[in-house]
């Protein structure tokens, strides 16, 4: 099984600066991922670039569903909600199991007669278009009374609702499925690297004939030669298309949406809720011991690496949901916030939440490719459509697209693990709960993981300051999943980052030494990591108490980006 380790970045770079590739895909979130996949198990030799970590931008920042799009549907766009539906069965089903599931969402019905009739028509053409697509892989939707809906939701305010309906969707893990996709490639060939920026594109006449890099863990220049370039880097996109001195064919504008991460007590439900604003939808998600509230949809023109959620937004939710529970949510009970941009295409309207979720592929210069637009849920199809622009530039016969038929790393296997998961708990000595936790996070590579506790039964402990996480996932993520900085194990290989009130300040220590056992850090550079990643909280929590999207940003970027590890 190809780890991405240390040792196979440095080779994939090597590999990449030696030779032309096919397809060199910049961009390492959710679309570049999948592009790199889909090119690699078409037969092409393949590159990925990533700026930061895998799924550092927009791609670890969402709702983590892996949905239709119910508003979608309202608004009358049913060739996007048919896409997307198919696509989640595909993720249920087929290719990622291990690391989606199915979840219970209620809709509470504030009107008697007219608004079961409208709401229940839409909810019942939605679960039609999921089972004509791929298969649903979830449950139908059911109508309740409003027992029925108190008795699943008791946090409901008896006077929000007169009845309900309850509908399934499903839920991912987003930086661990973009990290998946990431690795998935690369253990069919394809050289992924991460924290490599592009800093020019090369060109022949008119022609993009590959790009210039710079590593920033070591401060080398590579040239990366590619018969097809494709920029897949979302909110960047604009800004990727500069370094080529082309006008683009179209815009990218960010939208800023943010969450906050609550503790499972503080909302007694055993569903999860969707909720209408006066501009769009608000969800209450379940997540493992927590739940997700979100989201916001602003314009954001400001810091793109670090988007900030202000005081204002944070209020915002916290009113809106509050407006339907009866013991209602305070600012101690927020966990966690996060902010996310989505990348839309630019149109007229002011409204980003009327911008289109649609995505577009051009080619604005020979052998180069732009995909942008979409929605997580339908990666693999933009993914489908950019490759199939660079094949169609190709002068030779490339196979079609196999990637509804190509599982992650992971998914094989992992429904017979499941059912041992009470013989793995025996053999392991560790808690069934525990292999449960790891095979939804790591589906058949767990036993990868009880190996190293086996070895070490130290690594088979809870990490210090995070009881969901053992000792041998931060090992791990260095070892095998391309984790190069303390950050990106505690905000995107595990999710400390939001489900902890202090941030995971308290297990960056042991998290730091763990990881530095794998990257050979010195004491100096664990220490600078774990102050790096204290700066990065400190930050946040400033930006947090500003009232306006500018004072915000400018206490968020009150911290120093990630100090790339310099080798003597």
């Amino acid at each position: 099984m190809v780890a991405l380790s240390p040792s196979y970045r440095d080779a994939a770079l090597n590999s990449l600066a030696g030779s032309e590739v096919d397809v060199l895909v910049i961009g390492g979130g959710v679309v570049g991922a999948g592009c790199a996949l889909d090119a690699v198990t078409r037969g092409l030799t393949v590159g990925l670039v990533e700026a930061r970590d895998f799924a550092s931008g927009t791609s670890s920042r969402s709702s983590k569903l892996i949905h239709g799009g119910l508003r979608y549907l309202e608004m009358l766009d049913f060739g996007l909600v048919r896409e997307a539906l198919r696509e989640r069965g595909l993720i249920l089903q087929r290719l990622a199991p291990h690391l989606a599931r199915p979840v219970r969402f209620l809709y509470p019905l504030k009107h008697r007669g007219w608004e079961r009739l409208y709401a229940g028509a839409g909810v019942t053409l939605y679960d039609t278009m999921a089972f004509s697509g791929a298969g649903s892989g979830v449950p139908h939707h059911r109508h309740l009374t409003r027992r029925g809906a108190l008795r699943a939701c008791p946090a409901l305010r008896g006077d929000s609702l007169v009845g309900a309906l309850q509908y399934y969707d499903a839920q991912v893990d987003d930086a661990r499925h973009t990290m998946f996709l990431a690795r998935t490639a690369a253990a069919y060939g394809a050289h992924v690297v991460s924290r490599t920026e592009v800093v020019a594109f090369l060109r022949e006449g008119e022609r993009v004939t590959g790009v210039r890099v710079n590593d920033l863990e070591h401060d080398r220049t590579y040239e990366i030669r590619a018969q097809q370039v494709i920029n897949a880097t979302g909110v960047w996109t604009d800004e990727t298309q500069s370094l080529v001195g082309e006008r683009g064919q179209f815009h990218v504008r960010a939208s800023k949406g943010i969450h906050l991460v609550v503790p499972r007590d503080r909302i007694q439900s055993s569903t999860g809720l969707i909720l209408r604003t006066a501009s769009s939808v608000l969800f209450v998600i379940p997540w493992g011991r927590h739940w997700i509230v979100g989201t916001t949809d602003t314009d954001w023109a400001l810091d793109k690496a670090h988007p900030a959620a202000s005081s204002k937004d944070i209020d915002y939710l916290l009113t809106e949901v509050n407006k339907v529970l009866s013991r209602p949510l305070e600012r101690a009970d927020v966990q966690g916030v996060y902010a996310g941009l989505r990348p839309l295409l630019s149109g007229e309207s002011e409204s980003t939440s009327k911008l289109s979720r649609e995505h577009t592929v051009a080619s604005p210069v020979p052998g180069l490719v732009v995909v942008a637009g979409g929605k997580y849920t339908t990666y693999r199809v933009m993914a489908r459509d950019a490759v199939d622009a660079c094949v169609h530039s190709l002068a030779r016969s490339v196979p079609r697209c196999v990637t509804d038929r190509v599982p992650l790393l992971g998914a094989d296997g992992y429904p017979a693990l499941w059912n041992r998961r009470g013989l793995l708990a025996s053999s392991s000595g560790l808690h069934v709960a525990r292999v449960e936790h790891l095979l939804g996070r790591y589906g058949s590579l767990t036993t990868e993981l009880l190996d190293l506790i086996g070895e070490d039964p130290d690594l088979g402990r809870p990490i210090e300051g995070a009881d969901d996480y053992l000792r041998a996932e931060f090992v791990y993520a260095a070892a095998a999943e391309g984790a190069r900085h303390l950050v990106d194990v505690l905000t995107r290989r595990t999710r400390i980052s939001i489900e902890t009130f202090d941030r995971g300040v308290v297990a960056a220590p042991a998290a730091a030494e763990l990881m530095g056992r794998v990257l050979g850090w010195t004491a100096e550079q664990r220490d600078r990591e774990v102050e790096n990643y204290r700066l990065r909280v400190e930050a946040e929590r400033a930006s947090q108490e500003q009232q306006d999207d500018e004072t915000a940003d400018a206490a968020r970027l009150g911290a120093p980006d990630v100090v790339p590890v310099r080798l003597s």
